[in-house]
């Protein structure tokens, strides 16, 4: 185990912002995390364990000990009569997971294609996109608790997944708290890809796919290459423009705030859930205040998608998280005084 002393993590957050963690170690094996833990010097230290990085704002250099993650491997671990039960490592890249499912003619996650970050990252959100979670497709995973050093599994019901949360975000209250943020480091993670397969189409760029190519069965992928292509055409590639993807979740509200809102807003932006609330496009609230464009400092609201915050400085004068923060809250207050919404950001805020 090596501890690397005062990294750059510019490279490792796709915002591109600078700073430092003051002690690095790379996690490549569950005995690397037990050997953090068998050390004197670093057993107590409070930790921060990162993945991808794809998800997080620095708002200036890590004091905790940054755990991070690198441990690699993709494997079939059972198949039944129903399903092909798939593991990957943490350290893996999502979209490779995605694109190497599809490959071995295991379909189910392909509308969570090109979503940035790794798989250990990927329950902590509880990622989704194009009408699929997650959760949708979750068997279990294996995580370190990073005070005593054991190993736990979890199945889909004691992850608590919520949208875009999970057990993993919140803070343990009380003896009998649930909250694993900051006390668990998850290392490989299973997936239910069932054979019953059915494509997911009811968002309206799928939809849209569907009219321009006449495909009305498209393949698992198909859809895989319909959402690459609409993402690349909406999102900036964070190795381009620096970005953290969606900034905003997309608030949900009830029949008769949406109802109140339409009728100031015909055009808003609206999906019906199955709990009877409505989900609002957070991108069409944000676009409808003005922002697209906008900057504070060198940051910026991209001018694609209202709904993606992004460094226009690049790599030579990036954005600081000051200024990030700075830019969501100034939005946040424009959508409140014109909607009455209140946006919630996706990044953790470091």
């Amino acid at each position: 185990m090596l501890v690397e002393p005062n990294t750059p993590l510019q490279a490792y957050n796709s915002f591109g912002i600078s700073a430092k963690a003051l002690q690095l170690v790379r996690v490549h094996s569950d005995a690397d995390v037990q050997a953090v833990l068998a050390d004197a010097n670093l057993r107590d230290a409070p930790k921060f364990v990162l993945g991808g990085g794809s998800n997080i704002v620095l708002t200036g250099d890590v004091k905790p000990l940054v755990l991070k993650v690198e441990m690699k491997g993709m494997r079939l671990v059972e198949e039944t009569d129903k399903a092909w039960i798939v593991e990957a490592a943490a350290g893996e890249k999502w979209h490779d997971l995605v694109a190497w499912t599809l490959e071995q003619g295991w379909p189910g996650l392909e509308n969570m294609a090109l979503i940035p970050g790794t798989v250990g990252a990927s329950p902590v959100q509880n990622i989704g996109a194009y009408g699929v979670e997650l959760q949708d497709r979750f068997h279990s995973l294996d995580a370190i608790d990073l005070t005593t050093g054991q190993g736990f599994s979890l199945n889909a019901a004691q992850c608590a997944f919520g949208y875009r949360d999970s057990v993993f975000k919140h803070e343990s209250s009380g003896p009998n708290g649930l909250g694993l943020a900051g006390k668990a480091l998850i290392t490989r993670v299973r997936f239910d890809l069932r054979k019953d397969w059915k494509p997911v189409l009811g968002y309206l760029d799928l939809e849209r796919k569907m009219a321009e190519t006449g495909i009305s069965q498209p393949t698992a992928q198909q859809i895989f290459e319909w959402v690459c292509a609409i993402r690349q055409a909406k999102l900036p590639d964070p190795a381009v423009i620096g970005n953290a993807g969606s900034f905003f979740k997309n608030p949900t509200v009830t029949q008769d705030q949406c109802d109140d809102i339409i009728a100031r807003e015909p055009k808003v932006v609206h999906y019906l859930l199955d709990d009877g609330r409505i989900k609002l496009a957070a991108g069409w609230l944000i676009d409808a205040c003005g922002w697209k464009g906008k900057t504070v400092g060198n940051a910026g609201v991209y001018e694609k998608q209202a709904l993606v915050l992004v460094n226009v400085g690049g790599t030579e004068h990036p954005c600081t998280g000051g200024e990030v923060m700075t830019l969501a809250k100034a939005i946040q207050t424009s959508v409140y005084e014109r909607f009455g919404i209140r946006l919630e950001p996706e990044p953790v805020v470091v």
